[in-house]
């Protein structure tokens, strides 16, 4: 099916499904944390997971870490410390690998983050989302703006020199003054890497059966223009949609996500996707949702949900689906190298897309224009398999 001359980077990211509280604007697989927090035998099934998706990946190297949710920092470091023994002992992890833990101001002790540090995680994504108390409480948040601030304070403090915050705009009751102390609030704090993203109301979450009032789309278009006008200054670069890092940190873990990289998925509801260079195939997997039906099955054949080989047909689209949400794109050899398929494969498609003006293509790069960031969905849409 596909011809790979050389596997892509490997990427691992670990789910932990549990939060305080489930806000209502989330579309994530989160589920409200029982009184007792089963720590140790999701711990005990994430090791089992782990020892069954390993032989798909024999002989490759972690490059990057991701713990995400739900609110990875629930857990304690005990915990990831059991994990990540085992980790080391089943897969080699890149001496250089970079390691995210995700974690909400409303969940963090000072120890906590110190032990995170300690055991290797050097990379901290802590969900602001906003620094006004107003925003917080209409978004359904357990912090306030205060606890936010302290929790990165506090990060900068222990040691943890990467730090994303994760940051929204258009929120109800949002003003253009609030949302404008937002993003000053959060340039001030001098965190490494923002993710800033307008709030979407998504289906199967409390927003969607019971919308909030959001403000109109024009002053919101302002207030991202002129929020990207404030971080350019601050020395952010905007990388993809959401994205703004300064330099050289850029999240890697995403980088391989959106370059069409390969990664493991374990944990409730993850999802991995694998190259095999033996059957030249590319695998895509999903694992149970529900978190007592995970750790009941975790190693088994019952935790797989889906298990999906990406045809020859769809690897355009997938690929690009990716690729095309970073603003400088892609270099062209990448296609073939991550897809095992000719750029030709797609070509009728990219030059549809180069004469409507949504990207600039040659042999070196291929990269969505200003209106094909604008108008990012409409460019996409060209790759679907027809």
């Amino acid at each position: 099916m596909f011809n790979f001359t050389a596997l892509p980077p490997l990427s691992l990211y670990i789910h932990v499904p549990w939060c305080v509280k489930k806000c209502p604007y989330c579309d994530f697989n989160s589920h409200k944390s029982p009184e007792v927090l089963a720590e140790d035998d999701y711990i005990d099934a994430l090791i089992r997971d782990l020892e069954y998706v390993v032989p798909s990946v024999w002989g490759r190297t972690i490059q990057t870490v991701f713990i995400g949710g739900g609110t990875p920092s629930l857990f304690s470091a005990k915990a990831y410390e059991k994990l990540f023994s085992s980790l080391r002992a089943l897969l080699p992890i890149s001496h250089h690998a970079e390691i995210t833990l995700e974690a909400n101001p409303g969940t963090f002790e000072q120890h906590r983050f110190a032990d995170y540090l300690s055991l290797g995680i050097n990379r901290l994504s802590i969900g602001i989302q906003s620094f006004d108390d107003q925003s917080l409480n209409a978004l359904g948040r357990i912090h306030d703006g205060q606890q936010a601030i302290a929790a990165v304070d506090t990060a900068q403090q222990v040691g943890f020199e990467n730090i994303n915050l994760d940051l929204m705009f258009g929120l109800p009751e949002q003003t253009a003054k609030t949302a404008q102390q937002d993003i000053e609030t959060a340039i001030a704090l001098e965190p490494t890497h923002l993710s800033y993203y307008q709030l979407t109301i998504e289906p199967n979450t409390l927003f969607h059966q019971q919308p909030p009032t959001l403000p109109d789309d024009d002053p919101i278009i302002d207030w991202q223009l002129n929020s990207q006008s404030k971080l350019a200054k601050a020395g952010y670069q905007q990388y993809e949609v959401s994205a703004y890092a300064k330099e050289n940190q850029q999240c890697r873990h995403n980088l391989n996500y959106w370059q069409f990289g390969d990664y493991l998925g374990i944990g409730a509801g993850a999802h991995g996707k694998v190259s095999d260079a033996a059957k030249q195939t590319i695998t895509r997997q999903s694992k149970q949702k529900q978190p007592q039906a995970y750790i009941d099955s975790a190693g088994t054949e019952k935790s797989v949900l889906t298990n999906e080989i990406i045809t020859s047909k769809d690897i355009g689209f997938e690929f690009m689906l990716n690729a095309l949400r970073l603003t400088d794109g892609f270099p062209t050899p990448l296609f073939y190298q991550q897809t095992g398929i000719p750029l030709s494969h797609i070509e009728r498609a990219l030059k549809q897309a180069e004469q409507q003006e949504l990207i600039s293509w040659d042999i070196k790069s291929i990269k969505p224009t200003e209106k094909g960031q604008r108008y990012l969905n409409n460019l996409i849409a060209l790759f679907l398999p027809k």
